[in-house]
């Protein structure tokens, strides 16, 4: 099964040095269906009417046509499991993708929490695959930017923390005996020489991303305490607030604190997601209740939506 939280969606050719994403114009729609059936179904892997699915994306921005290739190419994927009742059909999270995801949105939650102490040590992964193997060279690559490495050069890549058994295990499962783990202090080698370990990663453009999220989102604070958002635009707001937010988890690899600029905006951003993400919940909740009951024969009481909070407690399918 297809990883729901793809990772060339924010670094899209992993053979080029990438350092920050490069969005599509306007929403990607595979993206927001994910999002959109993790926020509401994750805990009970409900049933979503495939035309309440499609009602809800266009509510998102995404194209009547696009929508239905979205869910289309999710299933297709393994992400999502359909079925299908005279004419209609209806689609749910493959129990698969529902681990995957309720993994994936404790490790998007906890990789805003503080920083670990550093030993100043770093671990440093090189690795030799022959380039007629590109598949292979693209998913290690992936996994590493999953686990908070980046390349300082095209085959060596470096990261503040150790490298832990299970880490070590999924990047053996992809290039056994293919890879060389170093732990090493930097030494200085002259200014004319030197790269610092830190030029892995644009430090300047993550902080400026955060900042742009949160000059995105913070106005609707005010807004959500008067009360005065609306169920479609809640559901709207919650599910590209998250589909935003995730990204910093790969973006962002939680350097040692003495590494960071001065106010550094990672607590600002989480608080502002939180804020949003939270503040919606149930306003969206009964949204997309009301429109998966109008396009279905019942009523849709397994919709539920949770909080940052469940995410870190890890929100399960039962």
């Amino acid at each position: 099964m297809a990883d729901p939280f793809d990772i060339e969606e924010i670094f899209p050719d992993d053979d080029a040095p990438v350092r920050l994403p490069r969005r599509q114009s306007g929403p990607a729609p595979q993206g927001l269906a994910v999002t959109l059936m993790a926020d509401y179904t994750l805990r009970t892997r409900a049933w979503l009417p495939s035309a309440a699915i499609v009602a809800l994306l266009i509510e998102s921005g995404v194209s009547e046509a696009g929508a239905r290739t979205a869910i289309s190419r999710l299933a297709r994927r393994g992400v999502l499991q359909g079925r299908r009742e005279g004419r209609h059909s209806s689609y749910r999270l493959t129990t698969a993708a529902a681990g995957q995801l309720s993994a994936g949105g404790q490790w998007i939650v906890s990789s805003a929490a503080g920083a670990e102490p550093w030993d100043e040590w770093w671990t440093l992964i090189a690795f030799s695959l022959p380039q007629q193997e590109r598949a292979r060279r693209r998913e290690l690559r992936n996994r590493l930017r999953w686990l908070g490495y980046a390349p300082l050069y095209d085959a060596l890549w470096i990261s503040p923390y150790a490298l832990t058994d299970p880490v070590s295990a999924r990047l053996a499962e992809v290039a056994p005996q293919a890879i060389t783990v170093f732990r090493a202090r930097h030494a200085e080698f002259g200014p004319a020489t030197r790269r610092d370990p830190l030029q892995a990663w644009d430090i300047a453009a993550i902080a400026a991303l955060y900042e742009q999220f949160i000059r995105r989102w913070r106005p609707l604070l005010r807004h959500i305490a008067a009360g005065r958002v609306g169920g479609a635009e809640a559901v709207r707001a919650r599910t590209e607030v998250m589909d935003t937010y995730r990204r910093f988890a790969v973006l962002d690899p939680r350097l040692p604190v003495r590494l960071l600029p001065p106010d550094w905006p990672r607590p600002a951003a989480r608080d502002v997601f939180a804020a949003v993400y939270d503040g919606l919940a149930r306003t969206a909740e009964e949204h997309v209740r009301t429109v998966a009951t109008r396009h279905g024969d019942g009523s849709m009481a397994a919709v539920s939506a949770h909080t940052v909070a469940e995410i870190l407690a890890g929100v399960g399918a039962s």
